[in-house]
């Protein structure tokens, strides 16, 4: 992508904040860089063509008209920190303004690096956490990209990013970017709408402008014979799941008891299965184990027809090992100790031949990398074992080197960040040949050129398929093989994959130039913001025209921000906007004091919405922490523990630490311990009959002074917190103190910590009696009218401190 030396006569970029020659001058990325920097946009680039230099001509551009931060996310940590190597290479901004935000960065770190820093490379879930627990504001940033923002579904972390952008930006401007952001419009809108954004700018290879940086990737697919031991391993596990899907069928769930029906009609009978569970009827919880095992018999087959009997071999190991595991699921130990699986298990064993795709992959190497001269190659695989166990082999004929998330489980080991960047940088540098790789290269990481990318098996979605294939083809004709094992599920997926490939395409071309139409499919809330930016109450006028500015747009009319400036000619004049820095001059008025209460969050409370939820209200300050006892702390004496109706059933069942522990924990450390249980069917759960889980409750209510109290879902949830933490803030004006910490506090905090305690008198009054007597034992010999000398001891609460610190004690 950067102009070299040995193309002297390849115009460049230039802009006043970009490293002079070393930004190739593309006017396709040019025009998708215009209207990105006037609209919230959707950028569509096929992969290998630069949507991360796009994304940098926006904020190249944002920063020198308008100022502030700019914030750039991506969901892996390698390409977190591609992205922030590419921009300190091209950007004239010293580097330590340039700075990388992922779970090895401490919390506190983060929080004092986002002030002096302009631009900020981050993962999603660290930015989430960090705006969840106030840390950092998003206030001051004018520029935020979403790259690979076909993510933006669900509950990724993208979408609230997102939502609280729009909310609390003095400027925003956000580009989406993706080579393939959806598989259909219904999709492709999804993501619109939940990042906010009103225009697609969509170039394909066959695109004009595209065309001459592109090349022909060509597709083959290798047909591979099964061995016929391989195939009798296949159907002896057929044969178990269609005996299960047949109990299935008697259950009145299953239609079918074909063993390769569809993962649509399993979970549709999944659902059926949970009704009855809903309706407590006991053949509920028998279908479901019948299913769950159907489930991992599946994979077992999917492994053995698609993958190696390798792969099958770590695969049954896993499974014996967690059959014979306490607390093991039904569904495992019926598994394993079954005449068939067992039969399928001892041949997996003696298996002692080559798998044929072992054999055509490295046939493949060995043509390109000998024959044709080739100087790399990928391998993509959907399995950890498989690219564990396919680089061994490999290793035997080429030099190869396996890559794979950071995750670890039983038996494979993940790689961590620091491994898959050298890892990656041995490969770019030519060092090694062969990358075998798991999906974590898929998406955007910046890997060499290759001669060939193999695909182990074909993958069932037109992204990831898309993804894989930009691997090669960039710079000359490349070449793309799928191995698919004939009759199984393999062929399935790449008719699937080639379909929905296809459709996706059709999709891009029909939403090119769509931008007029597209806020008629965004839904209300949407729209709301859309209109509220074209009255131009946050400064960002957007243009509706749907037109893409070009070399020599005129200026939009406007005050200022996203819509008043033309198209690619500002990447060349630099030429100045002061409206616009005056406009990011302007800061929200921070909420006056006393409006606002404090709740703590445990940081792995961030599984569920509630956190979420709670920092979207204005009212409330969210603060994360990792907490000794509880999941919620609302004021000094109030500290809650929340738990499903499953979990606290769990807990009764011997789970890791049972509720009374941490019951016990939260009542040595605050006077007023909550127990939430949250859900429906509390007597219904298990095989726990209804006196035991009552017994329970009343234990912790009696024995340990809880507090239990029942919620029916998570919203219900969030309001009981903040209507508890108000009480406790606003009307009993009570200060969130975090108790139970490790060795955290300073010397004075303990010392207002065991002052407070005393007759639950607060943090407020402890510190007035220690500013008054200067020492906790000072305030220990007090008398009562030496006390009341303190603000905010009167008598009563005088003659309580002396009551408790001067009487016997009767254990």
């Amino acid at each position: 992508m950067a102009a070299t030396d040995e193309d002297a006569t390849t115009p460049s970029i230039e802009h006043p904040l970009l490293e002079p020659d070393f930004l190739e001058r593309r006017l396709y990325q040019l025009k998708l860089a215009g209207t990105a920097a006037n609209h919230h946009t959707l950028v569509c680039l096929p992969t290998g063509l630069g949507k991360t230099t796009v994304s940098l001509l926006v904020t190249a551009r944002r920063l020198e008209e308008v100022g502030g931060t700019s914030l750039m996310l991506a969901p892996t940590k390698p390409l977190v920190q591609q992205h922030a190597d590419f921009y300190r290479e091209a950007l004239q901004i010293p580097d330590d303004e340039i700075v990388v935000f992922t779970g090895d960065v401490s919390p506190d770190d983060r929080a004092e690096t986002w002030e002096s820093a302009t631009v900020v490379m981050a993962t999603p879930q660290v930015i989430e956490n960090d705006l969840v627990g106030s840390r950092i504001s998003l206030a001051d940033v004018t520029h935020i990209t979403f790259d690979e923002c076909h993510r933006a579904t669900g509950d990724y972390a993208y979408n609230y990013i997102a939502e609280r952008y729009h909310e609390d930006a003095d400027q925003p401007l956000v580009t989406g970017m993706s080579a393939s952001p959806g598989g259909d419009e219904e999709a492709i809108l999804e993501v619109c709408e939940n990042l906010g954004l009103q225009e697609v700018e969509v170039m394909t290879e066959e695109d004009a402008d595209v065309d001459e940086f592109t090349h022909e990737t060509d597709v083959e697919w290798e047909r591979i014979d099964l061995p016929e031991e391989v195939i009798e391993i296949r159907d002896a596990l057929n044969e178990v799941i269609t005996e299960r899907l047949e109990k299935l069928k008697e259950l009145g769930v299953a239609s079918s008891t074909q063993p390769d029906q569809s993962q649509k009609d399993l979970n549709r009978i999944r659902a059926e299965l949970q009704q009855l569970i809903d309706n407590d009827q006991s053949e509920g919880f028998e279908g479901m184990s019948i299913h769950a095992e159907v489930m991992k018999l599946r994979q077992a087959v999917t492994l053995v027809e698609t993958q190696s009997v390798e792969a099958l071999r770590r695969y049954f190991e896993r499974q014996r090992n967690q059959a014979r595991s306490s607390g093991a699921s039904k569904a495992s130990q019926r598994m394993v100790s079954d005449p068939r699986v067992r039969e399928a298990m001892r041949k997996a064993e003696s298996f002692d031949e080559l798998h044929p795709k072992y054999s055509k992959a490295r046939m493949l190497l060995a043509e390109t990398l000998g024959l044709e001269g080739g100087e790399r190659v990928i391998v993509f695989t959907e399995s950890r074992d498989t690219a564990e166990a396919l680089t061994e082999f490999l290793s035997e004929s080429f030099d190869a080197k396996r890559f794979v998330g950071q995750g670890d489980r039983e038996g494979s080991d993940g790689m961590t960040q620091k491994q898959q960047q050298e890892v990656l940088d041995e490969f770019r540098a030519g060092e090694f040949e062969v990358l075998v790789s798991t999906s974590v290269a898929e998406e955007g990481l910046d890997v060499p050129e290759v001669d060939l990318v193999c695909f182990y098996e074909p993958v069932p979605t037109a992204i990831r398929s898309i993804q894989r294939k930009g691997r090669t083809g960039r710079q000359s004709e490349g070449r793309v093989v799928v191995l698919m094992a004939e009759d199984t599920r393999d062929e399935a997926y790449f008719w699937i994959s080639r379909r929905r490939e296809k459709e996706m395409e059709s999709e891009l071309r029909d939403l090119k130039g769509m931008a007029d139409d597209l806020a008629d499919e965004l839904d209300d809330s949407q729209q709301s913001l859309a209109d509220f930016e074209d009255d131009g109450e946050r400064g960002a006028k957007v243009n509706g025209d749907g037109e893409t500015p070009d070399a020599v747009g005129d200026s939009s009319s406007g005050s200022g921000g996203v819509g008043d400036r033309p198209g690619l000619q500002e990447f060349d004049d630099g030429a100045d906007t002061a409206e616009s820095a005056d406009n990011a001059a302007e800061t929200h008025e921070p909420h006056a004091e006393g409006e606002t209460v404090e709740i703590v969050a445990d940081q792995r409370e961030m599984d569920a919405n509630i956190a979420r939820d709670l920092s979207r209200r204005e009212e409330i300050d969210v603060r994360l922490e990792t907490l000794e006892v509880g999941d919620y702390v609302l004021s000094d004496r109030v500290v809650v523990e929340r738990k499903s109706v499953a979990d606290f059933v769990d807990s009764l069942v011997g789970g890791d630490r049972s509720v009374f522990e941490q019951v016990g924990a939260m009542a040595r450390h605050y006077s007023r311990p909550i127990v939430i249980v949250e859900g429906e069917g509390l007597y219904e759960q298990r095989d726990v009959h209804p006196n035991a889980v009552r017994g329970a409750l009343s234990s912790l209510a009696v024995d340990f002074g809880a507090s239990v109290l029942r919620t029916e879902r998570e919203d219900d949830t969030t309001e009981l917190l903040a209507v508890i933490a108000g009480r406790e803030q606003a009307t009993a004006d009570r200060e969130v103190s975090v108790h139970g910490e490790k060795g955290s506090k300073t010397l004075s905090e303990q010392q207002e910590y065991v002052v407070a305690s005393i007759a639950e008198i607060g943090p407020v009054t402890a510190r007035s009696l220690l500013e008054e007597f200067g020492t906790v034992e000072g305030v220990m010999i007090a008398t009562e009218d030496e006390l009341q000398a303190a603000d905010g001891v009167g008598t009563v609460t005088a003659e309580r401190i002396r009551e408790v610190v001067g009487s016997d004690y009767s254990g």
